[in-house]
């Protein structure tokens, strides 16, 4: 890069105070949440991503420095927002992976509910052809508890966690009453995508790499506005 184009280290300061600003902000949000899913502190966590990412990019165009952290990114998994600006509908698409690395707990938890359920069964009168199974005592459990309390009580049903992501998607309209039950994932668009979630082993490796060289830790989530 020539002289010219490089960015002035005014440029580079008030870079550096929009991350001071936007950090401020954020903490002002976060001490000011109203429950978990908080726009406001959504909008400061953007806010912040931008800023750091601008900074970080003109510290290393001016003086070839990088900055200790890293913003996660999701250019290179999604496409730009394309959806609407203010949409009427959303649809929310959640993928959990779990292993079954104590089939006899997951036997077992199945075996309890299907003695509530045949009022005065005991739960050591043996398995029938459902809870007998793996297959069929994960119908049972999944038809008998919520996802969410799946996966807060996972390691009591004899399962481990694996990756997870979860996105939010804009709609112009609600669906009709099953429009899309025959295949609920199949007309999913990914520039409809407003923010996502993802959670995986990969973001705990990637902290310990960094830690070991002396970097801070990457996010494991990956909130996308509509200008990303």
């Amino acid at each position: 890069m020539s002289d010219a184009a490089q960015p002035t280290a005014a440029e580079v300061r008030a870079a550096a105070e929009a991350v001071k600003t936007a950090l401020d902000r954020h903490l002002a949000a976060v001490e000011r949440r109203t429950g978990e899913d908080d726009p406001a502190v959504y909008e400061a966590f953007n806010e912040l991503a931008a800023a750091a990412e601008e900074y970080d990019e003109l510290l290393y165009d001016r003086y070839d420095e990088v900055t200790p952290f890293e913003i996660p990114g999701t250019d290179d998994t999604l496409p730009p927002y394309t959806g609407p600006e203010e949409p009427n509908a959303l649809s929310v698409l959640i993928r959990r992976d779990y292993a079954v690395v104590e089939p006899q707990r997951l036997l077992a938890q199945a075996q309890r509910v299907e003695a509530v359920e045949e009022d005065g069964a005991t739960a050591d009168a043996g398995f029938d052809a459902a809870s007998g199974t793996v297959h069929g005592a994960l119908g049972i459990l999944f038809g008998e508890f919520e996802p969410d309390e799946i996966a807060s009580r996972h390691k009591e049903f004899g399962l481990e966690e694996g990756d997870s992501t979860l996105w939010v998607t804009a709609a112009d309209e609600p669906s009709e009453p099953g429009e899309w039950l025959e295949a609920p994932f199949e007309s999913t668009d990914p520039q409809r995508v407003v923010c996502r979630f993802d959670v995986s082993a990969v973001f705990d490796e990637e902290v310990d790499d960094d830690l070991e060289d002396g970097l801070g830790p990457h996010e494991d989530l990956e909130p996308l506005d509509a200008d990303r």
